[in-house]
């Protein structure tokens, strides 16, 4: 599946690979160009093309996305952590994603300077990420004002979840980012009261949510009541 192929470039070469390629371009404009560029290769049902925002499009249509799929997106920065959020909670969950992203977005996933978000531990909690390739924005007309990079997240699945609650485990989450100046303590006890105490008891006393690596995210929502 590929989001935003605009004029089409990574999609002939994601048919060189011999991949059927599903298409989601929002433009009409575009989406006339991609069918006049790529005729045979939709008679031949290789490519389909759908005029849709990712946003509203139900990937998981039986008629388009059948089996293991990839999905390869070059995607407006503003809308990164709604689509990368939106495929990895699906109930189908794509194989792996690759990514070009705002670069500042990519180390934050994989938490380059060592300091977790909400984002970084929502990826890890069902991924793999990394960073494949460093993009200036010197490479594309007109340049945008940022560098970009290709962020590659595999072994997309829920294991990370067999042993406690996938929304159980956001909410602690939530709760411990609530208030990101504040001690990772005070974020729980004002949702959890007292009762939080223990959960937070072998972590450093002045813990921030950000200093929590994803493992020590898992033991506090097992030891929370």
């Amino acid at each position: 599946m590929e989001i935003g192929p605009g004029k089409g470039a990574l999609t002939r070469e994601l048919l060189a690979t011999g991949a059927r390629v599903v298409a989601v371009e929002k433009d009409p404009m575009l989406v006339q160009q991609l069918h006049d560029q790529f005729t045979k290769s939709i008679i031949k049902k290789r490519l389909t093309v759908v005029e849709a925002d990712i946003r509203d499009f139900d990937a998981m249509r039986s008629d388009l996305i059948a089996g293991e799929y990839v999905v390869a997106a070059n995607i407006p920065y503003y809308i990164t952590g709604e689509i990368i959020r939106q495929f990895l909670t699906s109930d189908i969950q794509p194989r792996a994603m690759a990514l070009l992203v705002q670069k500042e977005v990519a180390e934050r996933i994989i938490a380059r300077d060592h300091k977790e978000s909400i984002l970084s531990l929502s990826v890890k909690a069902y991924g793999t990420p990394k960073i494949v390739a460093k993009v200036s924005k010197g490479n594309f007309s007109p340049p945008p004002s940022v560098d970009s990079a290709i962020l590659l997240i595999e072994n997309i699945s829920r294991n990370f979840f067999e042993d406690i609650g996938e929304k159980r485990f956001f909410d602690v989450v939530h709760a411990g980012f609530a208030s990101k100046r504040k001690q990772l303590s005070g974020n729980l006890k004002k949702r959890f009261g007292t009762s939080s105490e223990r959960a937070v008891a072998d972590l450093p006393e002045k813990v921030r949510a950000e200093d929590v690596d994803l493992a020590g995210w898992k033991k506090l929502v097992q030891q929370l009541p």
